[in-house]
C-alpha cells in the first residue's frame, strides 16, 4: 500500500472509532424523540455519569472490563429511568418549552453533583490490554476494533428490537398516536420508561468505551458530545434509529477529516456549520421525513 492509501486507512479506522461512540449516544436522542417527540437534552450528562460509573467500577471495585460495561449500562439504564419518572412525566401535558426546560436543569444537576465529588478531571485505567497490529504499515488497535465492533453489535440488536418485537412495535405505535395506543392495551408508562432506560443505558456504553479511547474524564464533558451526537441524530434524521447511525459516523468522519487536513481549532465550526447547511437543504435530515397526520 502507497503511504497516501495508508494514511486514508487510518484516518477511516479513527472516523469509525468516534463515530461508533456518536452513534451510541444519538440513538438515545432518537429513541426519546421518537416516541415522545421531545428532546432529551439532559442525554449527554447521561454519557458522563457512565463514564464515571465505569471510573468507580475500575479503580474502587477493580472490575474488569465486561462487569465495568454491564454495571455501567445497568446504572445508567436506572438512572434513565428514574429521570423519566421524576423530570419528564409530570410535564407530558405541559407545553413543550417547559421538558426542554426542565432537561436542561436535570442536566445542570448531574453535572455539578458530579462536580461536587470529582472537581478535577479523573483518569480511568486501562481495562483492556490495547494491542496494536502493523499490517502493511497500517496500525490496527485491539481497542478500536473492540470499540467499532461492540458499538455496531449494540445498534444492530437495537435495531432489531425496534424492528422485530413487540415492546419495538409499542414504541412505533406510541410515537404514530398516543392517544388511542392505551386503548388498545399497550402499557404506555412500561414502554416510556422501557425507551429511556435503552437509550440511558446506551449512553452508558458510550461512556465507558470512550473513557478507554480517551481516559481523561471531567464533569462537563457531556456538554459537547451531547450536542454533537445530538446533530448526529438531526443529520440523520431525528426520530430514525438508522439515520441516527448513519449521521453519527457522518460526523465522526467530518472531524477526523478535519483534524487531519486543517488546525483542529477548526473542527467544531465544520460541524456546526453542517448542521446549519443541512437544515436549510433538507430539514428532515437524510432518512427522516415530515409526520403527515390525518384530520
Amino acid at each position: 500500500m502507497t503511504p497516501a492509501s495508508i494514511y486514508w486507512l487510518q484516518q477511516i479506522l479513527n472516523a469509525l472509532q468516534l463515530g461508533s461512540i456518536y452513534a451510541l449516544i444519538a440513538l438515545g436522542y432518537s429513541l426519546v424523540y421518537g416516541v415522545l417527540t421531545m428532546i432529551n437534552f439532559a442525554h449527554g450528562d447521561v454519557f458522563m455519569v457512565g463514564a464515571f460509573v465505569c471510573f468507580l467500577a475500575a479503580t474502587v471495585a477493580g472490575l474488569s472490563f465486561v462487569p465495568t460495561l454491564l454495571l455501567t449500562m445497568a446504572a445508567t439504564a436506572g438512572l434513565g429511568v428514574v429521570i423519566e419518572r421524576l423530570a419528564y412525566k409530570p410535564l407530558r401535558a405541559a407545553p413543550r418549552v417547559s421538558a426542554i426546560i426542565t432537561a436542561l436543569g436535570v442536566g445542570l444537576f448531574l453535572e455539578n453533583l458530579t462536580l461536587a465529588f470529582y472537581p478535577y478531571p479523573q483518569h480511568v485505567p486501562p481495562l483492556l490490554q490495547n494491542v496494536i497490529w502493523r499490517v502493511g504499515g497500517l496500525a490496527l488497535s485491539s481497542l478500536q476494533l473492540i470499540i467499532i465492533s461492540l458499538s455496531l453489535a449494540l445498534m444492530l440488536v437495537l435495531d432489531y428490537v425496534v424492528q422485530h418485537t413487540a415492546v419495538g412495535m409499542a414504541m412505533r405505535a406510541i410515537s404514530w398516536d398516543k392517544t388511542f395506543v392505551p386503548l388498545m392495551g399497550v402499557p404506555v408508562n412500561l414502554i416510556i420508561s422501557i425507551t429511556f432506560a435503552i437509550g440511558a443505558g446506551l449512553a452508558g456504553a458510550a461512556g465507558t468505551m470512550y473513557s478507554l479511547a480517551y481516559p481523561v474524564i471531567d464533569p462537563y464533558m457531556g456538554i459537547m458530545v451531547g450536542w454533537k451526537a445530538f446533530i448526529a441524530a438531526v443529520v440523520g434524521g431525528i426520530g430514525t434509529i438508522r439515520g441516527a447511525m448513519i449521521g453519527a459516523f457522518i460526523l465522526g468522519g467530518v472531524e477526523i477529516m478535519v483534524v487531519a487536513f486543517l488546525p483542529s481549532t477548526y473542527r467544531d465550526l465544520v460541524v456546526f456549520s453542517l448542521l446549519l447547511a443541512l437544515i436549510v437543504i433538507r430539514p428532515h435530515g437524510i432518512l427522516g421525513a415530515p409526520r403527515v397526520q390525518k384530520v
